[in-house]
């Protein structure tokens, strides 16, 4: 029933509509930390309803048929932001055992042993030994003091911590984890990305790899020049790692007007990449911008629910 509907809202041809679903990490067990991210158990089974409910497809030959108004009913693409090393142990070995291919989207300063900002503080926050922990003075506007004693409290405490560093200026925001993992006392990996033997990996076991910049910025707060280089220069290293043209991109946190502008939009289209995805949710039909493509993955966790959101989700 789920399929015949899904294929009465997203037939073949020109009146096709993309659905792209976004993940970001695939742990090897359920994470207490981020109830909501699958595990391995987990995306498989997700992985088994979209190959059972759609027609999964590779982005890059997703996009080409869109621009082409020959899209097959029920198209979908997978693809994860970031770069993490889970998605090569974890995320990979799935797909590869479906049958399917997800685009990867990278954020090329942190492979080979780097950690983004905010995964300093999610493991500070993991590791942290004190029930409690006072960040006065860090910056953190609007927090005192972080209660840590349950799994409810540091999940509260992560969010809040991550909601009032996201938009600070990247140098600032630099210092203000880091001084926060220093108070908390606490030693934080450095495995947590791929390195370049396993993006490489990635692209030989059949993924679609694309650029997420360097650094992982909010666009939106760059001036020109900066925001140039994040993307180009992200793109040149994949293509050096990769020996393969690089033409996907993907807007760091991806909301329209708030981490990104119109100018990101341009400018991606101008250094050649031939579309680039937002994390707007809704589908894409025949006439949408293929450099503000939008993203949605449901988060429930009943079969019946997931497939539904997705079916309402090509509505919009």
């Amino acid at each position: 029933m789920l399929r015949a509907a899904l294929g009465r809202l997203a037939p073949a041809g020109p009146q096709g509509r993309l659905s792209i679903a976004i993940f970001h990490r695939v742990h090897a067990q359920p994470d207490p930390l981020f109830p909501d991210e699958p595990d391995r158990q987990r995306f498989d089974e997700i992985c088994r309803w979209l190959k059972t409910w759609f027609q999964v497809l590779p982005l890059d030959e997703a996009v080409h048929a869109l621009r082409e108004g020959r899209l097959p009913a029920r198209a979908l693409c997978i693809t994860f932001d970031d770069g993490y090393a889970d998605n090569h142990d974890h995320a990979l070995p799935v797909l590869q055992a479906h049958g399917l291919s997800g685009a990867f989207f990278i954020a090329t300063g942190f492979i080979n042993g780097g950690r983004m900002w905010n995964d300093t503080v999610v493991e500070t926050v993991r590791r942290c030994p004190q029930s409690q922990l006072d960040v006065t003075g860090l910056g953190l506007d609007g927090l005192q003091t972080l209660a840590l004693g349950t799994i409810e409290q540091r999940r509260h405490a992560l969010h809040s911590v991550l909601n009032a560093a996201k938009y600070l200026a990247p140098a600032r925001r630099s210092e203000v984890v880091e001084a926060l993992a220093r108070r908390a006392g606490v030693s934080l990996p450095d495995d947590l990305m791929m390195n370049t033997a396993q993006v490489q990996a990635m692209a030989a076991g059949g993924m679609v790899l694309g650029a997420h910049t360097v650094n992982h910025p909010i666009l939106a707060g760059l001036d020109d020049e900066t925001a140039r280089y994040e993307m180009a220069a992200s793109r040149a290293q994949l293509q050096q790692w990769l020996q393969r043209e690089v033409t996907l991109f993907a807007y760091p946190n991806g909301k329209p007007g708030r981490d990104y502008l119109p100018r990101d939009a341009a400018l991606a289209q101008s250094l050649g990449f031939e579309a680039a995805v937002s994390t707007h949710p809704g589908a894409n039909g025949a006439q949408a911008p293929l450099f503000e493509l939008r993203r949605f993955t449901p988060w429930d966790r009943q079969r019946w629910r997931w497939g539904t959101r997705l079916a309402m989700n090509l509505r919009t």
